[in-house]
């Protein structure tokens, strides 16, 4: 049984430490360590303070096992800024039940929207294959996602290829 929590203030440390391991996680599996962090900590900040952002602990059994970061707009066109399932938990179901609970509690929402690098295959079938988002924009070099302020994404090994993903949740 998942929970969303807020997060308090005095979580969010914890919450930071946890969501730099698990985007770590993947980097460092697809082109090693390089010692930098993946997702800097002034990105996260940056989401908390973004206005409708409502900040979460996914819970389970007591226990605070990842995270989600979502923004609400008036216009019910919500955004998924951050969500992560701590590493200790990755293929358990928790990432999908996590996100049942999120749409479950914003069910205004008409559409929803979030990104994640290229090479992050493990969100790619998250995203797509379980949660039924589809792609629907390719940020690359010829194309660059607009500059709204984040350090983390283009610092990455390749980090100029990011996918951008919806789901139309009604109409």
């Amino acid at each position: 049984m998942i929970e969303l929590i807020p997060t308090r203030d005095d979580e969010r440390e914890n919450f930071i430490v946890n969501i730099q391991a698990a985007f770590k996680k993947a980097v460092v599996e697809e082109f090693g360590d390089d010692g930098k962090e993946v997702i800097p900590r002034s990105d996260v900040e940056k989401s908390f303070a973004e206005k409708g952002a409502q900040i979460f602990n996914i819970v389970s059994d007591g226990k605070i096992v990842g995270g989600a970061v979502v923004v609400i707009r008036p216009n019910n066109r919500n955004d998924l800024s951050l969500f992560y399932v701590n590493v200790d938990c990755h293929g358990k179901g928790i990432g999908f039940e996590a996100w049942q609970a999120i749409e479950k509690l914003f069910p205004e929402t008409e559409i929803w929207e979030t990104a994640t690098p290229y090479f992050e295959k493990r969100n790619l079938h998250f995203y797509i294959n379980k949660c039924g988002f589809h792609i629907v924009e390719f940020f690359n070099p010829r194309h660059e996602e607009p500059d709204e302020g984040y350090e983390g994404g283009r610092d990455l090994p390749d980090g100029d290829y990011f996918f951008r993903f919806e789901k139309v949740m009604r109409q």
